[in-house]
């Protein structure tokens, strides 16, 4: 599910989105670093990848041609997840 960095709304899916493309609800930039699979603030210019540019603004569209929009799953999958996650660490740290 692709999910706008500004308004936290749904985008249609199966759509290509290209450099120009805006948000459908609030008008912002689609193809931004802040949307972007990369996008890491503790990372070195806040991109996980190590060929991309520096971009000054995270939130406007730019050229960078590592952008991969990032696929955010549903609130079930990450409840799945969670319970996974738990449950290794019950076992990791049992007394």
């Amino acid at each position: 599910m692709k999910i706008c960095q500004a308004c936290k709304k749904e985008l249609v899916q199966g759509r290509t989105i290209g450099r120009r493309d805006v948000c459908p609800h609030c008008r912002a930039d689609l193809t931004c670093c802040l949307n972007c699979s990369f996008y890491d603030r503790a990372a070195s210019k806040q991109c996980r990848e190590p060929m991309a540019g520096l971009v000054k603004d995270k939130a406007r569209s730019n050229f960078c041609d590592y952008f991969v929009f990032a696929e955010i799953r549903g609130a079930a999958g990450a409840a799945v997840d969670a319970d996974g996650a738990r449950k290794a660490l019950d076992e990791l740290f049992r007394k």
